[in-house]
């Protein structure tokens, strides 16, 4: 009797951990977007979410779902976490959480909301079709497996598993599938500012 009571404390109490990160959420996600200087209907474009969800959202008339939390942290480039503002519960351990942008498997790989922000994304083959955008930061991509496409700007390259890029995203830029396989890719992303140690020779 004793344990089933604890069980039941303890999911009452993660059940209102959860409710408070949720009652936070659409000040952070109109305090992340107005930081991005991004407009709603641009973030609409972004993501694929309409603008009147992305609304409702901020105000509170709709709670989010983790798909739709997925699109804008990726969009946004910043975890989850922050977009939510999740309780730290003192484990230790990092539990990756994919989730589906644009028909790609996206899985977060850290947490820091001021640090560079590491994603593995897993690009489907049918993902072919260039959508090219620009944002402030700069990113890395690493192919991991299979052959990834690359546009930037008016270039178009073709990269296969252990080659890296490195470009500034105010580049109108996209990347996806070559048609023929799936591919695994890293994609690490900073700030306006911040810079990792190495370079990367042009392709």
């Amino acid at each position: 009797m004793g344990s089933g009571a604890g069980t039941h404390e303890g999911v009452e109490s993660g059940g209102t951990a959860v409710a408070a990160a949720l009652a936070g959420a659409p000040a952070r996600l109109r305090q992340v977007r107005t930081q991005r200087r991004l407009t709603l209907a641009e973030v609409a474009h972004e993501t694929g979410i309409s603008r009147s969800t992305l609304s409702r959202l901020e105000t509170g008339q709709r709670r989010p779902t983790l798909e739709l939390l997925l699109a804008l942290s990726e969009t946004y480039r910043v975890p989850l976490d922050d977009l939510v503002g999740a309780p730290d519960v003192g484990d230790p351990r990092i539990r990756l959480k994919p989730g589906r942008v644009k028909g790609r498997t996206v899985i977060p790989l850290s947490r820091q909301p001021d640090s560079m922000q590491a994603w593995k994304i897993v690009i489907p083959t049918d993902k072919v079709h260039p959508e090219p955008r620009a944002h402030d930061g700069h990113e890395w991509l690493y192919v991991l497996s299979g052959r990834m496409r690359l546009v930037l700007g008016d270039k178009d390259w073709i990269l296969g598993p252990g080659e890296i890029a490195e470009f500034d995203t105010q580049v109108p830029h996209w990347f996806g599938s070559t048609g023929e396989a799936p591919a695994e890719i890293l994609s690490i992303f900073g700030r306006p500012g911040e810079r990792m140690n190495d370079r990367t020779p042009e392709h």
